[in-house]
């Protein structure tokens, strides 16, 4: 019981870092830039389920908020988690929650799973474009058009690509029992 337990927080923390080494990945293309951190955050939910990759990301929001540069363009502080991407970074924490329901129920299903994913990432656009509208003084169609309208395609383009190498990873993970014993993962996926 207690090697689970260890394995579990190694898991956690493993996963938190692979979010922190490729949510700082960004391409400025305006005042929301193109990151990784969605895509790092999929994939953490294919590996970890919803509980457990949830945690993850928000390990990563408080290292963020501490001040280590882990955010888009290697940033980090209050400043950039209050500042104008700041919804989308905790829009992240429910998007991460209804996106890991679902691809913990169609694991199997990749069609289905990246339908929860895209519908799961609305609340992260929603949230994320109503406090960029709010802190930069734009309108909420001008923000959508900045902070969602370039982004549609290629995150849909990272949840497609999350559903096809998520179940491949999770079953060699689970295979070398890392996620527990194969009988235990069949039963979840």
């Amino acid at each position: 019981m207690k090697d689970s337990k260890i394995k579990n927080l190694v898991l956690i923390a493993v996963m938190a870092a692979v979010i922190c080494v490729l949510g700082p990945l960004s391409v400025p293309i305006g005042p929301v830039p193109v990151s990784l951190t969605n895509f790092a955050i999929y994939l953490t939910l294919y590996v970890l389920g919803t509980k457990k990759g949830t945690i993850s990301y928000f390990i990563y929001l408080l290292l963020g908020l501490a001040g280590l540069p882990v955010f888009s363009g290697f940033t980090g502080g209050p400043g950039k988690l209050f500042g104008p991407t700041g919804g989308y970074l905790i829009g992240f924490i429910p998007m991460a929650i209804v996106a890991g329901l679902f691809i913990e129920k169609f694991m199997r299903k990749p069609v289905i799973a990246v339908i929860g994913m895209f519908a799961a990432t609305w609340i992260a656009y929603g949230l994320g474009t109503a406090w960029l509208a709010y802190s930069a003084h734009m309108t909420f169609g001008a923000a959508l058009a900045a902070g969602v309208t370039p982004f549609v395609i290629e995150d849909l383009a990272k949840m497609i690509v999350c559903a096809i190498i998520g179940p491949v990873l999770h079953r060699a993970l689970s295979k070398a029992g890392l996620l527990g014993t194969p009988k235990q993962v069949g039963a979840q996926a």
